[in-house]
């Protein structure tokens, strides 16, 4: 797939706090999921859907999420040296994956504040905005489908799943009216971490979307709202209000989704993709079994 004029930004500024001590001197982008760090799904990800262009947006701390994605030619020399070529191509993949850009955010206001950032790098061009603490398994792919509704509709779209109701309240939650696709719904409002309660449906904002140059505006105007930082969702639900704007579209998806984004989650994403793969599930799995049948 060719999606040559749709650039990827993606931001990592924030401190990850959550993975203390672990992040105080590494990113939690860069924190090991099996044996790649979880921004690399991310990159994998965009580079698979046809985008070459990624922006990553910085905070302080951060370098070591360049230095992953430059080449090392000590590193590629000793490796070809020993003819490991396995471990080389390794290597020299992260460094051929796409053509990567670095912009710091400056002052940490909030995840609207650090997309108001790509502006200028992105120009007048869509550009999808992915969260590197939702990991999309690679046999279930959501960019194409987010970037086909937007090249269909000329729309926002943002991807939303299905979530138990007591735990809407973790997520943006949107209000939809449904459309001729069962997989695509046209996005009425939104409501960041709605109570049980008070929330318009199950349907809760996972970390892609795909935007239009019009959410830039809307960004400059958009006061601190939760936390008191600069909220994505409070200026997509003012696109999706404004009848005057460019309408927004959610894709659901079905398919399978890791959430790095505290402990447990990370544990178990690495068992379930480690478990999954070919390398490594013939001898993981029974192990599983055996040490869940001592609990």
């Amino acid at each position: 797939m060719e999606a040559p004029k749709i650039k990827a930004v993606m931001p990592v500024a924030g401190l990850g706090t959550r993975f203390l001590p672990a992040t105080k001197a590494t990113p939690k982008e860069m924190l090991p999921v099996v044996d790649k760090p979880a921004i690399q799904y991310v990159v994998e990800e965009a580079v698979a859907a046809g985008i070459r262009d990624v922006l990553m947006i910085l905070g302080r701390n951060k370098t070591a999420i360049a230095n992953h994605f430059d080449s090392v030619p000590e590193l590629e020399q000793k490796l070809s040296e020993k003819g490991d070529d396995r471990k080389l191509g390794h290597v020299t993949r992260t460094s051929d994956l796409a053509d990567i850009h670095m912009l710091r955010q400056g002052e940490p206001k909030g995840l609207g504040h650090a997309v108001s950032r790509a502006a200028q790098h992105v120009g007048d061009s869509p550009f999808v905005v992915m969260l590197g603490d939702d990991l999309i398994d690679e046999r279930d792919p959501l960019l194409p489908k987010m970037i086909e509704v937007n090249q269909q509709r000329g729309a926002m779209v943002i991807a939303l799943m299905e979530v138990d109701p007591d735990h809407i309240s973790m997520y943006g939650c949107a209000s939809v009216d449904a459309t001729d696709d069962p997989d695509v719904v046209k996005v009425t409002d939104l409501v960041e971490k709605p109570a049980k309660e008070e929330a318009p449906s199950n349907l809760a904002i996972i970390g892609r979307y795909l935007l239009t140059p019009d959410i830039f505006p809307v960004l400059e105007r958009t006061g601190p709202g939760k936390g008191n930082e600069i909220q994505l969702t409070d200026a997509l639900k003012d696109v999706a209000v404004d009848p005057e704007n460019v309408d927004v579209y959610g894709v659901i998806f079905r398919g399978r989704r890791y959430d790095t984004g505290d402990k447990l989650d990370y544990i178990k994403a690495i068992m379930r993709i480690a478990s999954d793969r070919e390398d490594l599930g013939p001898d993981l799995r029974p192990w599983i079994k055996e040490f869940a049948a001592t609990l």
